[in-house]
């Protein structure tokens, strides 16, 4: 009787111990939010406000003593001039009509002028030779092809509102109605992005070499929607240059598709998608991935090592920041000796708070046991030293990925707006005209001219950075 009794407390401890970790699993489940992993902010609702792992400036908030702002002034040379005459006195009534002006106040309004398209009419002249009798035609320009068409400048509006405002060919289409009394086409639309992407079609072709010859990329991906199915759309970046790729996979198939990571030589910057490793080149992880999961650890297991771990993170991206302010290349020895000193004694300490045995697994299923997200950080911190603090070492490498993360940040509002892509050729589109919007954005040239001179073959050479 006893020993049954003992058999059922020893069931029900091990029922209870399974119990509390699936508790304790789906509470880490709850307690994510933008702040401490990767889900995005728009997750978070309105139950929660977040905390940002930015630390404080000190500053106020607003523009700061020496920004130029954005207040209008007035121009030398008006578009428009408007007279208010002076003709009696206010004071005795005397006319004033004839008298010289001594000088005036000046108000200057900004307006928009009425809004129409404008038509020019081209006409060929056609001439018979009175010798021969042969009907001659003069040429139209080159890119006057159609009885009716619309002009660079409209096509160019349209691109832009589509693929760097992200409206929907029917929002453009009313929006051209309300504008210009004109409502283009859906069908003329997609006519003009395909047009313009086969126009950049050796643009992209530079960005990606320039991206080749960079000393460090930033690379990520993101879940994207083409024709109802999962697609990965794929961005490699740096300051300057921004490449998209749309691909049915998010492993080294799509990298090698992409064709930029099997044959790069310099330094990648990514989050811990071991995909990424499989590549000869140099590696870099991202530490503002390692510092929301540090934050997790600490929020949920309220481990030591979590939050000296990030301090010591914190600390070193604070001192090469100092170095760079102050014009420096490199950290001081001593600076980096205690830095990869307390990185060592906080592994050690993460060790021990974190044993090799990690779950009980359960009973009759396959498999080695699953390890606590604790446990796998530590093992990455551990076993990617290099990759996690070179950025110490060569200022050249940022301490996180968020260009890439900037670079991909729209792409994921298109599909906030429309849902997802038709078609794969209309996701190509989209890679091919934003990679090379984001790319002029960053080289500070205006985007609307940029793409009226893809259209006209003249379109902005990444080649000259």
């Amino acid at each position: 009787m006893v020993a049954l009794v003992e058999g059922l407390i020893a069931s029900f401890q091990l029922q209870v111990a399974v119990l509390e970790a699936r508790v304790k699993q789906l509470e880490n489940q709850l307690n994510q939010n933008s702040r401490n992993s990767s889900k995005p902010p728009s997750s978070d609702g309105f139950k929660r406000k977040t905390k940002s792992l930015r630390g404080k400036s000190g500053k106020k908030s607003g523009g700061q003593k020496g920004h130029p702002g954005h207040t209008l002034k007035m121009v030398d040379s008006p578009d428009q001039v408007q007279i208010y005459t002076v003709d009696q006195c206010r004071e005795c009534g005397a006319h004033l009509a004839g008298q010289a002006v001594d000088n005036y106040e000046r108000r200057q309004v900004f307006d928009i002028p009425p809004l129409k398209l404008l038509v020019t009419e081209h006409r060929a002249e056609m001439k018979t030779c009175q010798v021969c009798g042969t009907c001659n035609k003069a040429s139209f320009p080159e890119r006057v092809t159609q009885p009716v068409q619309y002009g660079p400048e409209v096509q160019a509006l349209a691109v832009y509102l589509n693929q760097y405002q992200l409206l929907p060919y029917d929002r453009i289409r009313k929006l051209f109605a309300d504008l210009f009394g004109q409502p283009i086409s859906e069908g003329t639309l997609l006519a003009t992005n395909q047009a313009c992407s086969k126009a950049l079609a050796d643009t992209e072709q530079e960005i990606k070499q320039g991206l080749l010859n960079s000393p460090v990329i930033h690379c990520d991906e993101t879940g994207s929607r083409v024709g109802g199915k999962t697609y990965w759309l794929h961005t490699a970046s740096t300051s300057d240059l921004t490449y998209y790729s749309i691909q049915p996979k998010r492993g080294s198939d799509a990298m090698d598709e992409m064709g930029i990571l099997p044959v790069y030589k310099g330094i990648a910057k990514h989050d811990f998608w071991k995909a990424y490793l499989k590549y000869s080149c140099d590696h870099s992880l991202c530490n503002a991935h390692h510092l929301r999961e540090l934050t997790a650890i600490v929020e949920n297991e309220n481990q030591a090592w979590a939050q000296q771990m990030k301090d010591l993170l914190l600390d070193i991206k604070a001192a090469v920041d100092k170095q760079k302010e102050n014009s420096k290349t490199h950290l001081e020895l001593k600076q980096l000796m205690d830095f990869e000193s307390r990185y060592s004694h906080i592994i050690a300490l993460g060790y021990e708070e974190n044993p090799s045995v990690i779950e009980e697994k359960p009973k009759g299923k396959r498999g080695r046991p699953k390890k606590t997200k604790a446990r796998n950080l530590v093992e990455r911190l551990d076993q990617h030293r290099q990759e996690t603090l070179n950025f110490m070492y060569d200022f050249r490498i940022p301490f996180d990925n968020n260009q890439a993360e900037r670079d991909i940040r729209m792409t994921k509002v298109q599909q906030k707006i429309s849902g997802g892509f038709r078609t794969l050729q209309g996701a190509q589109t989209f890679c091919r005209i934003r990679g090379y919007i984001s790319t002029v954005k960053k080289n500070s040239v205006p985007v609307l001219g940029a793409i009226r001179d893809a259209l006209l073959g003249m379109p902005f050479a990444p080649g000259d950075i």
